[in-house]
């Protein structure tokens, strides 16, 4: 057995005793609960020059996430400042830099078919400037309107086609009723062994009292509805070992892996 096989064993080795660590997951969510969240300690960070509202682990993961399934089309709902945007475009970028130098080629970074679609209800001004001024805005698509509205969905499943390889995000509204109906609208464009990823499945887990001004909390989560939406739905199933792994994640049952 060579080394690289011994460093992979070991790393899941690591994975499985965190996995069987009962009290751990309660611990990680503590430390959320008591000092990351009252630090807004996700709204710190940037990729390439953009506010990403994100976990560093959960944009850890996203890129491992990339890099495997090596996906030429990426759906994301919800903008905001656009790093999330930012960090898919530029992770498929460096596939299409890895692609060509393996194959020999000169890259043309304008001829990949590879893009990101965003889609959020409102799309601000500034933000969309800075997008669309950011190097990267070339595998950048944006749609304005509300995710689950009929003309967006179809708009979206227009722009899907010829794609073979696609991975999908939701990150925006964050109600029950909101995350089902975007399961159900773009969770069917995920190719086999591709995800769908609901981020912010941490709500169901948070105190009650922290959501006085808005509609979703426990009971009314993007967890809730990944719940109802895989009683209907046997061909995703929920990506245990990543939750295991991460530990520190807003998306806890939300990486659900199309079988």
């Amino acid at each position: 057995m060579n080394n690289s096989e011994l460093f992979r064993q070991q790393v899941q080795s690591n994975i499985d005793a965190l996995a069987n660590n009962a009290e751990l997951p309660a611990k990680s969510l503590q430390w959320m609960l008591d000092v990351s969240l009252p630090g807004n300690y996700s709204y710190n960070f940037a990729w390439m020059g953009r506010p990403i509202i994100q976990y560093p682990q959960d944009m850890v993961i996203m890129q491992e996430l990339i890099w495997a399934i090596k996906p030429d089309l990426i759906i994301e709902t919800g903008i905001a400042h656009g790093g999330s945007l930012i960090l898919n475009a530029s992770l498929l970028a460096m596939l299409d830099y890895t692609e060509a130098v393996t194959g020999g080629e000169v890259l043309d970074p304008l001829k990949s078919k590879r893009k990101v679609i965003g889609i959020d209800i409102d799309i601000r001004q500034h933000n969309r400037e800075a997008i669309e001024s950011h190097p990267l805005a070339h595998k950048i698509q944006m749609f304005q309107g509300s995710s689950i509205d009929e003309n967006v969905i179809a708009t979206v499943k227009q722009a899907a086609q010829g794609y073979e390889r696609i991975l999908v995000c939701l990150d925006s509204n964050h109600t029950h009723q909101h995350v089902l109906e975007e399961l159900n609208a773009y969770a069917p464009l995920v190719s086999s062994g591709s995800y769908c990823v609901v981020f912010d499945t941490l709500i169901e887990d948070m105190p009650d009292s922290l959501f006085s001004n808005r509609e979703w909390r426990p009971g009314n989560s993007p967890k809730t509805a990944v719940r109802e939406f895989l009683k209907h739905n046997s061909d995703f199933i929920v990506d245990t070992k990543i939750d295991a792994k991460l530990q520190i994640t807003v998306a806890r049952e939300g990486f659900l892996k199309r079988l």
